[in-house]
C-alpha cells in the first residue's frame, strides 16, 4: 500500500473511541490527495467559483439591509429568516440524502439557489427592493439549504474514501474560506464601482459551475434501498443514533453551542466596521475577507498534517484559540489589529469545524449519514436564528463589543466543559 494512504486503528483522543488514521508522511502529494478523484475534482472546481459569487451575495446583502435600514435588530432577523426553515425541513433534507442519488439532489438545490440569486438581483437592479422581500428570499433560500447540506456533507465520502475523508473535508474548506477571502474583498469593490446589485447578478452566474461540475460527474448507479418502516420514522431515526454514539453526540452539542455565541458575532459586522472601526463598504470586505485568511490558512494545515495532529488538541485549542483572539477584536478599534484578530480566529474555528466534522462522518455507517448530517443541518439551521436574534437583541442592549466578547466566554466555557465530559469518560473506561 502506498504509505501515504497506509491507515492504522488507535485511540480516540476525543472520545478514547478506536479510529483510523493515516499514518504516511507529509507533503504536497498528501495535502491534495483528495483530487485524484476526478468527481471530487469537479466539484472542487465548481464549488470554487460558486462560492466566490456566494460570499460576494452575503457581504452584499448585509451592507443593504443596513444601508436601508439602519437596523442592527434587522441584521439578526434576515439572517434569522434565512437559517430558521432548515429546522422544520433538515430532518426531511437528510432523509432525502439517503433516499435519493445526492448529486440529483444537489443539481436541484444549486439551480433553485441559482433562481433565487436572479430574483434577488432583479429586485435591486430596479431599485424596488424592500426589507420584507428580502426575507422572504433568504428564508426559501433556508428552505433549499436543508436539503442541500446534508446531500453535499455526505456526498463527500462518494467522491472519495473514507480514508481521504479529512483531506476532502479540509480541502473543501479550502476553498470555502478561499472564497471567503476573495468574495467579500470583491464584493467590496463592486459595490463601490458598480453597485451592490452587480454582487447578486455575480452570484447567480456561479451555480453554472458546480451544477456543471455535477452532471460531468461519473457515479455509480444508484440503489434504492427498500425499508420495513415508513418514511416518517425513517427521518426520525438519525435522532436515536445521533443519542447512541457518543463521539458524535458530544461534538454536535458543541457544535450547537459554539454556533449559536460563537459564529453569531458574523451577524453584527456590518454594522461593527461602521460604527466601531468607521469604514465603509471597501473596508467592510476586507474585513469579512481577514477571517477567511486564517480559515484557509488552517484548512490547509488539516490537509497537510491533520492526520498526524492529535485530534483533542484541534477541537478543544481550535476553539479556545478562537474565543480568546474573539474577545481581543470586540475591544479593540485599531483596523489593522482587527484584521490580525479575525484571522487567528478563523484559523481557530477552521480547526474546530473541520476536524469535528470529520469525525462525526467517519463515525457513522454509510447508510446512516445522510440522516445524521440531516441532524447536524438541523442544529446549524437552530444556531443561526437563535445565535442571529441574540446577539442582534443583546447589542441593543450591552452593544456591540460586549455581545461578541460574551459569546466568546461562553464557547471558551462550553469547551472546558467538554474536556472534563470526555476525561471522565475515559477515566471510566479505562
Amino acid at each position: 500500500m502506498d504509505p501515504e494512504t497506509e491507515t492504522a486503528t488507535i485511540p480516540e483522543p476525543v472520545t478514547g473511541e478506536p479510529r483510523r488514521v493515516v499514518i504516511g508522511e507529509m507533503g504536497l502529494a498528501r495535502t491534495f490527495s483528495a483530487l485524484r478523484f476526478r468527481n471530487f475534482r469537479l466539484f472542487f472546481f465548481g464549488q470554487l467559483i460558486s462560492l466566490a459569487g456566494t460570499w460576494m451575495q452575503n457581504t452584499a446583502q448585509g451592507w443593504l439591509i443596513y444601508q436601508i435600514t439602519g437596523s442592527k435588530l434587522l441584521l439578526g432577523v434576515v439572517a434569522a429568516a434565512s437559517s430558521a426553515p432548515m429546522v422544520i425541513f433538515s430532518i426531511w433534507g437528510g432523509w432525502t440524502a439517503d433516499h435519493y442519488p445526492k448529486r440529483s439532489v444537489m443539481v436541484v438545490t444549486q439551480t433553485a439557489s441559482m433562481l433565487l440569486a436572479f430574483a434577488l438581483w432583479a429586485l435591486v437592479w430596479a431599485g424596488i427592493v424592500r426589507p420584507w422581500e428580502i426575507i422572504v428570499i433568504g428564508a426559501l433560500g433556508g428552505v433549499v439549504m436543508a436539503f442541500d447540506m446534508p446531500s453535499r456533507q455526505a456526498f463527500m465520502v462518494e467522491m472519495t474514501s473514507r480514508d481521504d475523508l479529512m483531506n476532502a473535508i479540509s480541502l473543501n474548506s479550502s476553498i470555502v474560506n478561499g472564497a471567503r477571502i476573495a468574495g467579500p474583498a470583491l464584493a467590496g469593490l463592486l459595490m463601490a464601482q458598480f453597485g451592490i446589485a452587480f454582487c447578486f447578478f455575480i452570484n447567480g452566474v456561479s451555480f453554472i459551475a458546480v451544477i456543471a461540475g455535477l452532471l460531468m460527474m461519473r457515479l455509480p448507479a444508484h440503489v434504492h434501498r427498500v425499508h420495513a418502516e415508513g418514511a416518517w420514522r425513517q427521518a426520525l431515526s438519525g435522532f436515536g443514533y445521533v443519542r447512541q454514539n457518543f463521539r458524535v453526540l458530544v461534538l454536535m452539542s458543541l457544535f450547537g453551542v459554539i454556533g449559536i455565541f460563537g459564529w453569531s458575532y458574523g451577524v453584527l459586522m456590518p454594522a461593527f466596521a461602521r460604527d466601531v472601526l468607521h469604514v465603509a463598504a471597501r473596508g467592510y470586505g476586507v474585513l469579512l475577507a481577514s477571517g477567511g485568511v486564517g480559515a484557509l490558512a488552517a484548512a490547509l494545515v488539516l490537509a497537510t498534517a491533520g492526520h498526524l495532529l492529535p485530534r483533542r488538541m484541534l477541537v478543544i485549542g481550535g476553539i479556545w484559540l478562537f474565543s480568546v483572539t474573539l474577545v481581543l477584536f470586540a475591544f479593540n478599534t485599531n483596523y489593522i489589529l482587527a484584521l490580525v484578530y479575525l484571522a487567528l480566529s478563523g484559523f481557530g474555528m477552521m480547526l474546530f469545524f473541520s476536524t469535528s466534522n470529520t469525525l462525526i462522518q467517519t463515525s457513522v455507517s454509510d447508510e446512516m449519514r445522510g440522516r445524521v448530517m440531516g441532524v447536524w443541518t438541523l442544529i446549524f439551521g437552530l444556531m443561526v436564528p437563535l445565535g442571529s436574534l441574540e446577539s442582534g437583541a443583546l447589542a441593543h442592549v450591552i452593544g456591540i463589543p460586549w455581545t461578541i466578547a460574551t459569546g466568546a466566554f461562553i464557547c471558551a466555557a462550553a469547551a472546558g466543559v467538554t474536556l472534563i465530559v470526555v476525561r471522565r469518560r475515559d477515566r471510566a473506561n479505562a
